[in-house]
């Protein structure tokens, strides 16, 4: 019995450690009979002293990796933020519709690729993204659509008014943008995805339905694990290749107070993944935008009011442009009466004459060049920028 045991510890108990890095379940010893003695005490102990070492060693291989991949995954969010400055300035700086389109390809190319590494930093423990306003829910559901690759499948059927608190705008974002790529991927590309809201007492659901394939029990399982955990997930632990989707899921649901589940099968046959977003990370959608009338009328209000204009200032003594009347005008308009006898006082500026194409574009680099150099910081002798 001695010799059977300790082929068994040898032969099955401790690679099914080394494999697994999970503690054993029930009984390390093949014959009860040898239980209490001194042999079968020292087997339990050589068992969980290489127990113990195995986790150890995991734990170690997990903080090495997700602190390498903490500093990469920084890296690249900060060189995804400057190509998306980049991009947002070349859209606002060319007219042509066909670089338009594609400056959008290459702007929703790399909106996939800042998602990527948030969830990989996320799941590090790192940073998820810049703190936002509070959101409307609506405008969080676009904005998790705009950031997968088959986002023109996606489909909001409803409206909602109320609205995400700033801190858990981006986690749920970054959520259930990994929800609807999981949904597109795994259902048929002619099929669409829906979101749906739906308001309960202890808050909002967000509901992603797709017409997939649903998933098996052991996936469902194994993502209801990875969902419900309340302890952060090791990255050696993710499988071959690693899937991140579910794990971030869990651990930003835990972290920001929403829950998240899938064990419902969809109206289409696949698979419903449901967000649950309790009260305290909510709040009234209110709309900040000015009416159509207000801006009209804020633009009239500060031209009426009155201005005091030095007769030494050429600028400040021109005339205001004037404005088609209206029957809603207001009353202070007739406050500038005195302006034009301040303006008789100054002498009209004689015509400036015509400049050839060769001096525009002359005077336009120098300007080019002026606002070049005035980029530049300064240094000193020791190559130290001066503030």
């Amino acid at each position: 019995m001695r010799d059977d045991e300790i082929l068994n510890v040898a032969r099955t108990l401790l690679p099914a450690l080394a494999e697994s890095g999970e503690r054993l379940k029930g009984s390390v010893l093949l014959h009860e009979e040898l239980r209490d003695t001194p042999y079968a005490q020292g087997i339990e102990t050589v068992v969980e002293m290489f127990t113990t070492a195995v986790e150890d060693a995991r734990n170690r291989a997990d903080h090495s990796a997700k602190t390498a991949l903490k500093a990469a995954m920084r890296t690249l969010q900060g060189l995804a933020s400057e190509q998306q400055l980049a991009i947002s300035e070349m859209q606002k700086n060319y007219a042509d519709s066909q670089l338009l389109q594609d400056l959008l390809g290459i702007d929703h190319m790399n909106s996939q690729f800042g998602r990527r590494a948030q969830v990989i930093a996320a799941l590090c423990g790192g940073w998820t993204g810049r703190q936002r306003n509070a959101t409307p829910l609506y405008d969080v559901m676009r904005g998790a659509k705009g950031r997968i690759r088959d986002y023109l499948r996606v489909e909001i059927r409803m409206q909602s008014n109320v609205a995400v608190i700033g801190r858990a705008v981006e986690p749920v974002a970054l959520a259930v943008a990994e929800l609807l790529d999981n949904a597109a991927s795994y259902s048929p590309p002619h099929t669409t995805v829906e979101i749906n809201f739906q308001t309960v007492p202890n808050g909002v659901c967000i509901m992603v339905d797709d017409a997939g394939v649903g998933m098996h029990e052991e996936v469902r399982q194994s993502a209801a694990r990875f969902l419900t955990a309340d302890e952060p997930v090791g990255i050696t632990r993710l499988g071959h290749p690693p899937q991140f989707g579910f794990p971030v899921i869990g651990m930003l649901a835990a972290q920001y107070g929403f829950t998240v589940s899938v064990d419902t099968r969809s109206p289409y046959g696949g698979t419903r993944a449901v967000v649950m977003l309790p009260p305290e990370l909510l709040t009234t959608a209110v709309d900040t935008g000015p009416s159509p009338e207000q801006p009209i009328r804020r633009e009239r209000r500060v031209a009426a009011q009155p201005r005091e204009v030095a007769p030494a200032a050429p600028r400040a003594a021109q005339p205001a442009p004037a404005s088609a009347p209206s029957e809603d005008d207001l009353p202070q308009r007739r406050r500038r009466a005195p302006l034009p006898a301040a303006r008789s006082e100054q002498a009209d500026p004689p015509d400036a004459p015509a400049r050839s194409d060769a001096e525009v574009a002359g005077l336009m680099g120098a300007f080019q060049r002026g606002t070049r150099s005035g980029r530049v910081p300064d240094t000193d002798t020791k190559g130290h920028e001066s503030r």
